[in-house]
């Protein structure tokens, strides 16, 4: 079935056409109509089947209509991170070339000042993740009085981040009368209970099951120590065929460790999590989507959104320990009906994480031996592993980032002397005492000191108040 034939508006088919889209998906010919009809819609299908046109187009179609009257912003979507909402944003411009079409993003990482002249513009359509949405709308910007759609995009994520309470509170600013529309790769039990809230009779819209990941995704399990994961990552990247590649790591520190290895082999890398910069996640994702880096090393959170056409492997390098999470993880590769694999290590604490994600899936994932590659070997002497804590910092009093730590320093000693709730000097003075000076030597005078003071004296002073213990906290000296 053409796209012709869903009952879309003109212009938007011609710039379907014209992105070189013949047909649509399973999930967009059976949601698009629904939509089109005015109903309130849950859209379930596995990630990478087209969720985002399934909507955006009958939104444009049926916001045409109204985009002449530029009465203020019609439609609202919300995305759970920077990168779904970028997507979603060249999805709208895309198919929304040939109209008169005004759209904003907003989200965190960025300046506001730009968001917040969209907000008082009122664009036609604002794309947001909502912690910084509200953070606008708390300050006094936007009007979303004629909001007359509303899409839930990822629901079963935002659930998952903790954005439930923000998104009830911006789902009560906006009128009663609209369309809202959710939809996931997942839907949990937790976001269908809430759809009551948020919907009036709502269509269920389903494609394939719910946990099912695409079948064009060949998986697989390699059983490894996790001492030999680093090792197994780079000999599997050897082979040729693992041109563009996803690996997933649990936290922010993993993908960091990870890639300065893979480029310490050589292997060209990027690195995609919450605590790079937005220009910095853009560049990563524009190298890797270019080629120009065969790995990119990402989190769960931050991958959320990644549309790159032509990922031939995931690798979870940590297993995920809720099956949702795999789901969506393998499903960065074999979208739209490619082909794709999907490469899983498990240790020993994975195996019971494992067998739930088999049972979620309704079938076991098989588990295969990396050639040429010795399993046996032993875990590293704990000795020529880096320290798992800092122990105290360098006596030196000055100079250096020992100096500034203590407090010798001008700097160091001013921002101890302002910190700790209200300035270090004023409790230990009301309170009298006097803390002990370190090893024997005086610790150093804070700089605005009228005149030098006895080494007796001086241990009372701001700069001696509080001392760097492990780890460089510190902490008072009794």
């Amino acid at each position: 079935m053409p796209f012709t034939a869903l009952g879309l508006e003109a212009r938007i088919v011609q710039a379907v056409q014209e992105a070189g889209y013949t047909e649509p998906t399973p999930i967009q010919a059976a949601a698009i109509p629904v939509i089109l009809a005015g109903t309130d819609v849950i859209g379930i299908a596995q990630t990478g089947t087209g969720k985002t046109a399934a909507f955006t187009l009958p939104l444009l179609t049926r916001m045409t209509a109204v985009l002449n009257g530029r009465a203020g912003t019609k439609a609202l979507i919300l995305a759970p991170t920077r990168e779904l909402a970028v997507q979603i944003e060249e999805n709208v411009r895309i198919y929304g070339k040939h109209l008169n079409l005004r759209i904003a993003t907003v989200f965190g990482g960025v300046g506001e000042r730009p968001q917040i002249q969209s907000l008082r513009a009122g664009v036609d359509i604002i794309v947001a993740c909502p912690g910084r949405l509200l953070d606008l709308l708390g300050q006094g910007h936007g009007d979303f009085s004629g909001i007359e759609y509303l899409v839930l995009d990822e629901a079963d994520r935002m659930l998952d981040m903790g954005f439930l309470p923000s998104i009830r509170r911006i789902v009560r600013g906006l009128p009663g009368k609209r369309q809202t529309l959710l939809f996931s790769a997942t839907l949990s039990k937790e976001i269908e209970s809430l759809t009551q809230e948020f919907q009036r009779s709502p269509k269920t819209v389903q494609v394939g099951r719910r946990s099912n990941p695409a079948e064009t995704v060949t998986q697989w399990v390699y059983e490894v120590p996790a001492h030999l994961k680093p090792g197994l990552l780079a000999h599997l990247l050897e082979d040729p065929a693992m041109n563009s590649v996803l690996v997933f790591t649990r936290t922010k520190h993993g993908a960091d460790r990870i890639s300065k290895r893979l480029e310490q082999s050589r292997i060209s890398c990027g690195t995609l999590h919450s605590n790079r910069s937005q220009n910095q996640r853009l560049k990563a994702l524009k190298d890797f989507r270019d080629g120009a880096v065969r790995v990119l090393v990402a989190t769960d959170i931050a991958a959320r959104g990644i549309d790159v056409d032509g990922i031939s492997h995931v690798v979870n390098y940590d297993f995920p320990p809720h099956a949702e999470d795999y789901v969506h993880r393998i499903g960065r590769t074999g979208r739209a009906h490619a082909i794709g694999d999907a490469i899983s290590f498990v240790s020993g604490d994975d195996q019971a994480a494992l067998r739930s994600l088999e049972k979620f899936i309704g079938r076991g994932i098989l588990r295969k031996k990396a050639e040429n590659f010795d399993l046996s070997a032993p875990a590293p002497p704990r000795s020529a592993e880096p320290p798992v804590s800092r122990g105290p910092r360098p006596q030196n009093r000055r100079g250096g980032d020992g100096g500034a730590a203590q407090g010798g320093g001008t700097r160091g000693g001013q921002r101890q002397g302002a910190g700790g709730g209200g300035g270090s000097g004023g409790p230990r003075e009301r309170s009298g005492q006097q803390p002990a000076s370190r090893g024997g030597s005086p610790p150093s005078r804070p700089r605005r000191e009228p005149a030098p003071q006895p080494a007796q004296e001086s241990s009372g002073s701001a700069g001696a108040e509080y001392a760097s213990g492990p780890g460089g906290r510190r902490s008072r000296r009794r």
